[in-house]
């Protein structure tokens, strides 16, 4: 009897999740066992189970196995993880060995020709047997060395670890203030062990060594818990691992922490108090969207609205918010998830990824519809922001009749204030800030707003006449960087009657950034120009974060 037939008579399976499987096979070298895992729709305990009735091998459960340490080094720990495998006890000139694949004709030869003994193979589960081979070869020097790697992350600031692999073992690299740096270097030994604890704790297949593999774990440092997205990438010298570090314990910002002008602010505070349309908030991977995304849905969280979150992945868990995670694999897509959620009578909904036209579609018939929406889409302005809908097929004048504002972000690094000097501005940077109307200060405008509104009075002083700006001069508490932490800088766009006109009859972005102009909407540039004039960023930093 085959395995799937088999599963599905003993209650384990449909026959709908085997016709997946099955299709899904047709894509991929994998075993049919393998995907029915991966989709959820056994677990692996119930395969072992079905596989000892079909290939007549008994099963053993690892986790209440206590084994011989002289039996286990019979076999080298490079056969063990090749082939999933482990010696359990042996009696008689014959080993009894826990295998994840007890079919596999060549692991046995192997283990034979290197113990001089005939092998009797049981079966055992993937996981058990994982864990046993790392608790078996290496396990505490492997941990300390990862609980060493995640502690000196935390200590640095850092927000992403790369473990990548070199011939001598593997090396470690931190982002620190958006800077890639080389912390330490792991020896060989430990370069397997390490790696395969970190997929096994993020939930990933240790035997898979050669498809790219998402996973996440969390774990508590320092007596804060961290959410750690896992991504594995096979490559020519192993397998790279990227850690993206979320820190738990840290409370979701307030609107007015996020570093918006206080223009931008009451700007957008006024749409959000509306609960009307749709708020598109648009930037590049890592601008901050998601942030500003939480810390709106945490001022729209009251007793009397029902919100839902449908994310890729959740990055934070909000108590009294629905968050719904999608799963591509599964079936489980933005707007297969949309389409049930609107069924569910929100107040509110907030899309993480606003990727395709049918997840923009739905997104923009609900805010017709009187359902708050937010949303986030990869762009480099508020402008190109709406242009994208348009370029995604989704018909103008839904655009026009749902957008109510669109809110472009960048994240910049903010100056170090242990190290903080003065220094002229130079001669680009004195035009670029006149042109924008930011060189004098409110000392020196009274009675006059200009294109700021409201001037501020500025950080910078003179010097010998020049105005200045602030620079970081570098330190050991910013690692010689002049750069400490993060700043936002924003754009807030409101989808005024024209706009709406000029979207609808499908203006060109030059035409639509024309008539922003000539209404004094302030840009993303104005913005970050605006916060180095202040001396939390630098001009340099606005540029290479806008261009």
């Amino acid at each position: 009897m085959r395995l799937g037939e088999l599963l599905i008579m003993n209650g384990f399976l449909s026959q709908e999740q085997l016709d997946q499987a099955l299709a899904l096979q047709k894509e991929t070298p994998k075993k049919i066992g393998e995907i029915l895992i991966e989709q959820g729709f056994i677990t692996e305990r119930q395969l072992v189970e079905a596989l000892e009735f079909q290939l007549g091998v008994p099963v053993m459960n690892m986790n209440e196995t206590v084994l011989d340490r002289e039996t286990v080094e019979l076999v080298s720990e490079a056969i063990a993880r090749k082939y999933g495998l482990i010696p359990v006890d042996r009696k008689s000139g014959k080993l009894r060995v826990a295998m994840m694949d007890p079919l596999n004709s060549e692991a046995i030869m192997e283990v034979q020709k290197e113990t001089g003994m005939t092998v009797q193979p049981v079966l055992a589960t993937h996981t058990e047997i994982q864990q046993v081979i790392i608790d078996c070869y290496g396990l505490e020097e492997s941990v300390e060395e990862m609980n060493a790697i995640l502690e000196s992350a935390v200590q640095l600031n850092a927000t992403v670890i790369h473990i990548d692999p070199l011939d001598y073992g593997l090396v470690i690299k931190y982002r620190i203030n958006n800077q890639l740096k080389t912390e330490r270097n792991i020896p060989k030994n430990l370069k397997t062990s390490i790696i395969e604890r970190i997929k096994l704790l993020s939930n990933l297949r240790t035997n898979e060594k050669l498809l790219p593999q998402d996973g996440r774990m969390q774990v508590e440092i320092n007596s804060k818990t961290f959410d750690i997205r896992v991504s594995v990438l096979p490559n020519v010298n192993g397998e790279s691992l990227t850690l993206r570090l979320v820190d738990m314990s840290e409370s979701i910002s307030k609107l007015e922490d996020l570093g918006l002008s206080e223009t931008n602010l009451s700007t957008l505070q006024e749409v959000i108090e509306k609960r009307k349309g749709t708020i598109l908030f648009s930037g590049p991977p890592h601008s901050g969207k998601t942030s500003t995304l939480y810390s709106v849905i945490q001022l729209l969280n009251k007793e009397d609205a029902k919100i839902i979150a449908v994310e890729d992945p959740a990055e934070r868990r909000i108590p009294g918010i629905v968050q719904v995670e999608v799963n591509e694999r599964n079936g489980l897509t933005f707007p297969y998830v949309l389409q049930t959620v609107l069924r569910q009578d929100p107040n509110a909904v907030m899309i993480g990824d606003i990727h395709d036209l049918k997840t923009a579609e739905i997104a923009g018939r609900a805010s017709v519809s009187g359902i708050f929406v937010l949303g986030a889409i990869h762009e480099e302005s508020a402008v190109k922001g709406i242009r994208r809908l348009v370029d995604m097929g989704m018909d103008r004048y839904l655009i026009a009749a749902s957008l109510s504002c669109v809110v472009a972000q960048r994240m910049v690094q903010r100056i170090c204030r242990h190290c903080t000097q003065s220094v002229p501005a130079t001669e680009e940077e004195l035009k670029l800030l006149d042109y924008h109307g930011l060189l004098q200060s409110e000392d020196q405008n009274k009675g006059s707003k200009g294109m700021m509104g409201n001037f501020r009075s500025f950080v910078s002083s003179h010097i010998s006449g020049k105005i200045t700006l602030t620079k970081g001069n570098g330190c050991s508490i910013c690692g010689n960087t002049g750069y400490r932490g993060y700043a936002a800088i924003h754009e807030v766009l409101i989808v005024d009657d024209k706009l709406r006109e000029m979207i609808y009859q499908d203006r060109p972005v030059q035409e639509l950034e024309k008539h922003l102009e000539e209404t004094g909407h302030r840009t993303l540039l104005y913005d970050g120009l605006l916060k180095a004039r202040e001396g939390v960023t630098s001009v340099e930093e606005v540029l290479k974060a806008i261009n």
